[in-house]
């Protein structure tokens, strides 16, 4: 079964893939094309379809899965089909599993462990508002994206993301014990829940309106106030440190947050929020190449290749 993660330049395919996102372009010579991104449970790979017929373009819908007869050509470093061809068949013969990327760990081992770090906040006020919002969210944060792209972008990323999060969180307050662990844990337990009412979908990842018009930091950072007020707690102080680190947690103002970390537990998610997300992405692109090789440049990582150290044998 041809893969995406298999494909090699030069290859001739015929294949079903899930079609993530859609692209409309005019070329140089003035005719239309589209440019798609797809994937399967192994990857993504980009895919221009030059030249596009009015029945192409009616077939290439977000979240369909079409079969693509294509040529693989390499462009600026990376993989990519030319289509010749797309057809659409019947929906219910293909696996949905088959073309969704999911999270290595089980959902049941991302529960035990999410609860785990749960039950060591003991603080009232942070434990009944992480209650109330994981109420909410209920089994919908264990099978979201923590991303739409770059990192943790799979079928539980969010929750493989926060976990990841909370036992580096760990390792530091013990570390660092001036950390008020409690919060730092409430923190990193919460920051992206957002997310999921930010996207429309946990599979094709597409943005709701209000994860348009709002974002995923304002729409979180409501809800946590409306909990607070819910419970009579909107006035305590460990409530404010909460927002604030969730309004924080992006770090700059350019990045998204509307305004910069100012408690030292606000530092530190921002801090561990982007480790982790740096390693996943070191992680994705580098499983990709073979040891020895660079990969191509990888936008969120300042355009940077990455090398794949040769595998030593032990002595």
């Amino acid at each position: 079964m041809v893969t995406i993660s298999t494909l090699q330049e030069k290859d001739m395919i015929n294949a079903p893939f899930m079609i993530v996102s859609v692209l409309n372009g005019i070329s140089n010579n003035g005719a239309p094309y589209l440019s798609l991104t797809l994937q399967d449970k192994t990857g993504t790979i980009e895919a221009k379809v030059w030249d596009v017929k009015e029945q192409q373009e009616s077939i290439a819908k977000i979240g369909s899965i079409l079969e693509f007869e294509a040529d693989v050509l390499k462009y600026k470093g990376n993989l990519q089909l030319r289509v010749k061809t797309m057809t659409h068949k019947n929906q219910s013969e293909y696996q949905l599993g088959d073309f969704i990327m999911a999270s290595s760990i089980s959902k049941d081992e991302l529960q035990s462990g999410i609860n785990g770090y749960i039950n060591q906040i003991t603080n009232s006020s942070l434990r009944q508002i992480v209650d109330e919002l994981f109420k909410r969210k209920g089994n919908d944060f264990y099978i979201y994206p923590a991303a739409a792209r770059n990192h943790h972008d799979y079928v539980g990323g969010l929750a493989t993301h926060t976990l990841e999060m909370c036992q580096l969180g760990e390792a530091i307050a013990d570390l660092y014990p001036q950390t008020n662990k409690e919060l730092l844990l409430a923190g990193i337990l919460i920051h992206d829940l957002g997310k999921i009412d930010e996207y429309k979908s946990p599979i094709v990842v597409e943005y709701s309106t209000q994860g348009k018009l709002l974002g995923h930091i304002s729409m979180l950072s409501a809800e946590l106030y409306e909990i607070a007020k819910q419970f009579d707690i909107h006035e305590n102080e460990e409530v404010l440190l909460l927002r604030h680190m969730v309004l924080a947690h992006h770090g700059k103002l350019e990045f998204g947050s509307p305004v910069v970390p100012q408690i030292l537990e606000a530092e530190l998610l921002n801090l561990i929020d982007d480790m982790d997300a740096r390693i996943q992405m070191f992680t994705k692109h580098t499983d990709q190449i073979q040891p020895g090789e660079f990969t191509p440049r990888i936008f969120p990582l300042e355009s940077r290749t990455i090398y794949l150290p040769k595998k030593k044998d032990s002595k």
